[in-house]
């Protein structure tokens, strides 16, 4: 195994797409790390830049502490795992996972004992004389995880191995490859769009958009404290609340306002914030749908909304709302049981004071909040 590392990694394509900007990345050795991001976002050309089968631009990368810029791909000991399995159909399971040692003319016996070995990992032993056409999608995921894993590589990659599999098996595939990692100790970059598989797999999720890197950290601080307002509104299921906020001053004390209404406490730790504002000044405000609580209109200052959606989850009910003003602000609010609302209800919105997100006009986040659960 190896560590990984990224200096400045800049890949632009000949017609002048920028896939990737400036990247700087550090694994450990041993370490699952997960890029997620929409679609385009440079994912899958950094695993490609890393493997070597895209040309960097300019910058460094460093598989076990030597730059291997100008190796080919299979002097750098990487394995790739695809979306598609790509296993041969005329091959049986045995003759997958045996093909990449005999391309490197490994010994008959040490051939044997690490396949042996490989499927036992992957409970694939009971299947090592099936052809792939004999097997599900997620017995066919494992072997094509076998085939990278049997080489014994420095690093794996994988693009989005699991999204040909339903639901179900995404989760159960997932669980699995999470404790393979564990088990084996393996260097490994995970690729994928989605936000709840990379939290769930990743012990450190980078989050790219553009080409850029927008934030490496582990899943709890990515949700508990996002760097900007990109990375609040796309980690989270459902994700953060967004909306404008301003702060003005009554009788010299300075009060966060949204569209008419106003908070009616402030927490401790935004006045340092908010105190260093211009007399009026204008923020984004991030609040996770969890801390989002329903009040009455006829108590405490609060926002008045309109119920547009409900999801009821069994465990909890999700309420899709706009307010009345600012007029037409999409909010969700994740509440605890069922609820029994329907469409057009109104309904008044406060937000836990603790849990609140400030981020500054470029959309950084603004670093005096604490909302550590």
């Amino acid at each position: 195994m190896a560590s990984i590392d990224l200096a400045d990694v800049t890949k632009r394509f000949p017609d002048g797409t920028l896939a990737v900007a400036q990247v700087s990345l550090s694994l450990a050795d041993g370490e699952l790390l997960v890029l997620v991001g929409p679609s385009g976002c440079g994912k899958s050309t950094i695993l490609r830049l890393i493997a070597g089968l895209e040309e960097l631009t300019t910058g460094t990368i460093r598989i076990g502490g030597t730059v291997v810029n100008d190796r080919a791909p299979q002097e750098r000991n990487v394995a790739m795992v695809f979306q598609d399995y790509a296993l041969y159909p005329h091959m049986t399971v045995r003759g997958n996972l045996e093909f990449p040692l005999r391309m490197r003319k490994l010994g008959r016996d040490a051939m044997r004992a690490r396949v042996a070995r490989i499927a036992e990992q992957l409970d694939l032993t009971a299947l090592l004389d099936r052809l792939p056409k004999q097997l599900s999608g997620g017995q066919r995921q494992r072997v094509a995880m076998g085939r990278a894993l049997v080489r014994e590589p420095a690093a794996s990659l994988l693009d989005e191995p699991l999204s040909n599999l339903d639901a179900r098996l995404r989760v159960q595939v997932r669980a699995e490859l999470a404790e393979l990692q564990r088990r084996t100790g393996t260097t490994m970059i995970y690729v994928t769009h989605d936000q709840v598989e990379a939290m769930t797999l990743g012990q450190r999720v980078a989050v790219l958009d553009q080409g850029r890197l927008q934030q490496v950290a582990t899943p709890h601080d990515l949700y508990h404290h996002p760097a900007n307002v990109f990375v609040a509104g796309f980690i989270g299921t459902p994700p953060m609340n967004l909306m404008p906020a301003e702060v003005t001053r009554e009788r010299a004390v300075p009060t966060l306002r949204i569209g008419e209404s106003v908070l009616a406490t402030v927490p401790d730790c935004l006045l340092p914030i908010l105190a260093a504002a211009g007399p009026t000044s204008r923020f984004t405000l991030g609040i996770r749908p969890e801390a989002v609580r329903l009040v009455s209109e006829t108590g405490a200052p609060c926002l008045p909304a309109l119920v547009q959606h409900v999801e009821y989850l069994g465990h909890e009910t999700l309420l899709h709302v706009r307010t009345a003003a600012p007029p037409g602000l999409a909010l969700t609010a994740r509440l605890a049981d069922q609820h029994a609302f329907g469409p057009g209800d109104r309904v008044g919105l406060a937000f836990a004071p603790d849990q609140l997100h400030l981020f500054d006009a470029a959309g950084r986040a603004l670093p005096a909040v604490d909302v550590t659960p």
